[in-house]
C-alpha cells in the first residue's frame, strides 16, 4: 500500500500541513468525506428529527443512511443494533447502568487491568451502585499479552458479564476475542468489547466474533467525535433504557434518547463512504476471499480494512526499527519482529533521563506530534510502575502515515535522547 498513499493522502485536508501526526491512538485526522458530509447537514438539513419538513426528513434520511452503513462496517444482522452516542466511554455508562439493573448482589463482573478506564470505571462504579463483586484480570508485563489463563480462572467463578478491550491503546496488543467469547458464553457470561483501538485498524464482524455489545469511536478511525455501539437486537431490546418519557421504547431509538448529535452521525456516514471507496480503490486483492462471505457494500468495506491491515504490519515493522536502537529506550508491549501482527501499530516507551512530557516537547518542535501520559490506561500505568511520573510517551501510526515520516520521527527521537 505504500506506492498507493498519493492518493490517500489528499482524502485528508490536514495532512497539506507540514506537521506529522503520529497522535493517532488519541484521534485521527478527518478525512474529506467526513468533513463534506457534516457541513451538508449543518446547511442543508439543519433541524430536528421527526418534522414533516424537507430539512427535518433529510435530516433523518442521512442518519438512517449512516446507521444502515455502520451496519455493514460491522456486519451486523440489523440497523437497529447501531446505537450511535457522544462517544464511547457515555454509551458504556449508559449500557453498564442498563445491565446492571438486572444483576443480583453478589454478581461478579469481569474486568482487565489492560483496558482503557473507559471500559473499567462504568462497570467498578455499577458494582459499587448494585452490590456487585469485581474480578481483575491481568496481564503479562513482560510479553504485554493479557493472561489467558487467569480469564480462564475468571471465568470459573460464572460472572454475568466479561468487559474486555480488543486491542490496547497502551500496549498495542490485539487481544484474542473470539477465543474470550467463546469461553464468556461458555460460562453463561455476556461479552462487551471496547473496539476504539482496534476499529481504525483491521475488519470486524461483530456477527463471527459472535460478541453480545461491541463499541468505538469514529473521531479514532477519520471521523468527527461520536461514539459507535453495536449490541445483538434481543439483549438492546430486553434493556430497560434510561430516558425521558416522551422517547420511543423501540430500538434504536430508546438509547438515543434527548437530540442527536446529528451533525457528527453525517460525518460518520462520511467515513463509511471513503471506506467503500478505498476498498474499490486498493481492495481487489481481497475481493476473491470475502466476495464468498460478504456482498455489496458490506464487501468493500471488509475490503477496505483488510488493506489496511496489511500495511500496519509495514507500519509496525517501520516504529520497530526507528525505536529499537535509541539510546536508554525501554517499549512495553510486543518487539519480537516475528509476533508483530499481534499489535496494533501503537507504541508506548520512556527513554532514560527524559520524562515522557519532555520526548514529546522535543518532538513538537520539530512538528512531530506524539502523546505522553497515562492514555487513561490507568492500570497499564500502575502495572510497570510509572503512574505518578509522566506515564509514557506514545507513538501511533495509520494508513495516512508513510515510512518517511516514521524515519523523520526515528531521526528526531535520537537527537533527543542524546542531548
Amino acid at each position: 500500500m505504500p506506492q498507493d498513499l498519493s492518493i490517500v493522502r489528499p482524502q485528508f485536508p490536514a495532512l497539506a500541513r507540514p506537521e506529522v501526526f503520529l497522535d493517532n491512538p488519541g484521534g485521527t485526522q478527518m478525512v474529506h468525506a467526513s468533513l463534506d458530509r457534516m457541513q451538508r447537514m449543518m446547511v442543508d438539513s439543519n433541524a430536528n428529527h421527526g418534522g414533516e419538513f424537507a430539512t427535518s426528513k433529510h435530516m433523518d434520511e442521512t442518519v438512517y443512511e449512516a446507521r444502515q452503513a455502520v451496519k455493514d462496517f460491522f456486519n451486523a444482522d440489523r440497523a437497529e443494533e447501531i446505537i450511535f452516542g457522544a462517544n464511547m466511554t457515555t454509551l458504556t455508562y449508559n449500557i453498564s447502568r442498563a445491565l446492571a439493573r438486572s444483576f443480583r448482589p453478589g454478581d461478579t463482573i469481569v474486568v482487565t487491568r489492560m483496558d482503557h478506564d473507559g471500559n473499567i470505571s462504568p462497570w467498578l462504579q455499577a458494582a459499587e451502585d448494585r452490590n456487585l463483586r469485581i474480578r481483575w484480570v491481568d496481564f503479562n508485563t513482560e510479553t504485554g499479552l493479557l493472561d489467558v489463563e487467569d480469564m480462564q480462572n475468571a471465568l470459573a467463578e460464572k460472572p454475568r458479564l466479561v468487559a474486555v478491550g480488543y486491542a490496547s491503546n497502551s500496549l498495542g496488543t490485539i487481544n484474542p476475542i473470539p477465543k474470550i467469547v467463546e469461553m464468556a458464553h461458555a460460562a453463561g457470561a455476556l461479552v462487551y468489547v471496547d473496539a476504539v483501538q482496534y476499529a481504525p485498524h483491521a475488519p470486524i464482524d461483530v456477527q463471527a466474533l459472535d460478541c453480545d455489545f461491541l463499541v468505538c469511536s469514529s473521531y479514532k478511525f477519520y471521523g468527527p467525535h461520536a461514539g459507535i455501539l453495536y449490541g445483538k437486537y434481543d439483549l438492546l431490546d430486553a434493556l430497560p433504557a434510561y430516558k425521558v418519557r416522551p422517547c420511543s421504547e423501540e430500538l434504536p431509538d430508546k438509547f438515543e434518547t434527548g437530540t442527536g448529535n446529528f451533525e457528527s452521525v453525517a460525518g460518520v456516514l462520511g467515513v463509511m463512504e471513503y471506506f467503500d471507496w478505498l476498498g474499490r480503490t486498493l481492495g481487489e486483492e481481497h475481493y476473491e476471499k470475502l466476495s464468498k462471505k460478504y456482498k455489496g457494500r458490506a464487501l468493500t468495506l471488509k475490503q477496505a480494512m483488510y488493506t489496511l491491515h496489511d500495511y500496519d504490519q509495514t507500519l509496525n515493522n517501520a516504529l520497530l526499527d526507528a525505536l529499537k536502537d535509541i539510546a536508554g529506550i525501554s517499549i512495553i508491549g510486543i518487539t519480537d519482529p516475528t509476533k508483530l501482527q499481534q499489535r496494533v501499530p501503537t507504541f508506548s516507551f520512556n527513554i532514560k533521563g527524559k520524562t515522557p512530557q519532555e520526548i514529546a516537547a522535543g518532538l513538537a518542535r520539530e512538528n512531530i506530534y506524539i502523546w505522553d501520559g497515562n492514555f487513561y490506561a490507568l492500570e497499564i500505568s500502575r502495572r510497570y510502575g510509572v503512574e505518578g511520573t509522566g506515564g509514557f510517551a506514545r507513538v501511533g501510526a495509520v494508513h495516512y502515515n508513510t515510512l518517511a515520516e516514521i524515519q523523520k520521527f526515528g531521526s528526531a527521537l535520537k537527537q533527543i535522547a542524546a542531548e
